[in-house]
């Protein structure tokens, strides 16, 4: 079962009062609280929250001397909310309005984030959840979250876009929500990273960079940034680049990808539930969805980890690798933020497999063994 959510209430009178002293992290209290005015909740409704949100816009001055120009760059780093990814920031609103419409059991289709941010939410408020993966295809830190967060995990013999078949069919003819992005609630929760950097910049960016797997993200950025204009909070809105893996590019490509392939797993989708949002999100803000190779993203993900010193999930780092892709388009002197959606430690294997400093093993234990392999 899945509910429109009734227009957003928008009450400005406190607005330029307490909209930046909420983000203090000493009194923060989730993303509904902070934002209740632009969300569809009421005081009747029960917040499940895990108090995400609130995460840091961090300068990146390696990738901007990349680029140069005159150009900044900023890291917003999604993969400081509670369980490691930007799910979380849907995941609050889903959840809490299922808890209101007195809902027992949730499911979801997952590459791995969603599921757990599913588990640990539906956990939080009291309900069952069910989340079905592709079986092999998920990576252990997302696995494990979801087991020990209490979900219901069921593996299937297929791939994501299979998943979310089954998941959608069930929501129609069993007693579960579903909690993916086509519920809208989540794209509502999901909205609120814009409103996040506009108070941080003082104004919306010039681009915003970011990964494209089920293409709900994307859409969710731009009602924020359409939302927080129209109140007067931005002078503008920024335009929207979205990006790809190569092997799992179906809106680049013009059409649905039956086998998707790449390392960025969470963004291996090969129909996505919001593709044609996606697209008109794109073609409003005057942005492009283009398609970054593996080879991209992972040289991507060890210029953030081992020169900006942030680690990300490999599909986090696809929206550096688009930026440095198309960065002799960036305007001059322009502020660009990159969204990375998730955790590194979410997939520790591609890490150690992916990294290319080596761990010095079997050396003897004294000082001078030690000292000669550390160069002294």
């Amino acid at each position: 079962m899945v509910l429109s959510p009734s227009p957003a209430p928008v009450s400005l009178a406190n607005r330029d009062a307490g909209r930046n002293s909420n983000r203090n992290p000493l009194r923060w209290r989730g993303l509904i609280e902070t934002y209740r005015d632009f969300l569809p909740v009421s005081d009747s409704t029960p917040v499940v929250t895990l108090l995400e949100g609130n995460t840091p816009l961090i300068p990146a001055p390696a990738i901007a001397a990349r680029i140069s120009r005159g150009v900044k760059v900023f890291l917003k780093y999604d993969g400081l909310n509670p369980t490691g990814s930007f799910k979380d920031r849907g995941m609050t609103m889903a959840i809490s309005k299922a808890k209101e419409a007195g809902d027992k059991a949730v499911i979801c289709a997952s590459t791995g984030n969603t599921s757990a941010s599913a588990a640990a939410y539906a956990r939080r408020a009291g309900i069952k959840a069910f989340v079905i993966v592709p079986d092999g295809y998920v990576a252990l830190g997302k696995m494990a979250q979801a087991l020990l967060y209490g979900a219901e995990v069921i593996a299937i013999d297929g791939n994501f876009d299979r998943c979310l078949e089954i998941v959608r069919e069930m929501s129609e003819n069993y007693p579960v929500t579903l909690v993916n992005s086509l519920n809208p609630y989540r794209l509502q929760g999901q909205k609120t990273g814009a409103f996040e950097i506009i108070d941080d910049l003082g104004d919306a960016p010039d681009w915003v960079c970011i990964p494209v797997g089920n293409a709900g993200n994307i859409c969710a950025y731009w009602m924020g940034f359409c939302e927080y204009q129209e109140q007067g909070n931005s002078t503008r809105r920024p335009q929207m680049m979205g990006f790809q893996a190569a092997g799992s590019a179906p809106i680049v490509m013009g059409h649905p990808i039956a086998s998707p392939q790449t390392i960025a797993t969470a963004i291996r989708v090969g129909n996505p539930a919001s593709w044609q949002k996606a697209i008109a999100a794109q073609q409003a803000s005057g942005g492009e969805i283009k398609a970054v190779t593996d080879e991209e993203i992972l040289e991507a993900y060890r210029i953030l980890a081992g020169e900006e010193g942030v680690f990300c999930e490999p599909a986090s780092a696809a929206s550096v690798a688009g930026l440095l892709q198309v960065k002799h388009t960036v305007p001059e002197g322009a502020t660009v933020v990159c969204i990375l959606t998730g955790n590194g430690l979410k997939d520790p294997d591609a890490a150690i497999e992916h990294s290319h400093n080596a761990i010095h093993s079997g050396v003897n234990s004294d000082l001078e063994s030690v000292a000669k392999v550390m160069g002294f």
